[in-house]
């Protein structure tokens, strides 16, 4: 009887039993997932990202039409957000949305320009810095590339790379 299970085994030259994966077959395996996660991971980040941006631009259009309403009761925008009752909400990023009246003002120093260096907005801006948390007053400028930015009295929100 012994000799029956001894004869039934499948064995190795080493004596053992040999049902594993080989080496090979394991750095085949972790090259092809390595390869895969390389592909899948920056697809990943880039929808994190854009949803971020779309989050962004989202709640600076909803903020301008607020700042709308309160223009319309009161017969000029706020002069702060918290006037109009919209400070301590954060972007994405975790910065303050940044805001400035336009409307009434003399000159055009320290207003934020476009590429032309022609001024985004004649009634007020309102702006995010982005994920770098940064920003110049020109959109051309390189720490300005990643703002979501409302340009054209509201016609356009968005990335600033984009307008």
């Amino acid at each position: 009887m012994i000799a029956l299970a001894v004869r039934g085994r499948r064995e190795s030259h080493w004596g053992d039993d040999r049902s594993g994966f080989s080496l090979l077959e394991l750095m085949i395996a972790t090259a092809l997932l390595a390869t895969l996660s390389a592909m899948v991971v920056p697809a990943l980040v880039n929808a994190r990202e854009q949803g971020r941006i779309a989050e962004a631009s989202t709640t600076i259009a909803a903020m301008s039409l607020d700042l709308q309403r309160y223009r319309d009761l009161n017969g000029r925008y706020p002069t702060t957000l918290a006037e109009a009752g919209l400070d301590g909400q954060r972007d994405p990023w975790g910065g303050e949305y940044r805001y400035l009246v336009i409307e009434g003002r003399n000159g055009v120093a320290g207003l934020r320009k476009d590429r032309f260096l022609v001024p985004l907005n004649s009634d007020y801006d309102l702006y995010s810095a982005g994920a770098d948390l940064a920003t110049a007053a020109p959109l051309n400028h390189p720490t300005s590339a990643d703002d979501i930015v409302r340009a054209n009295n509201g016609i356009f929100v968005g990335l600033a790379s984009e307008f």
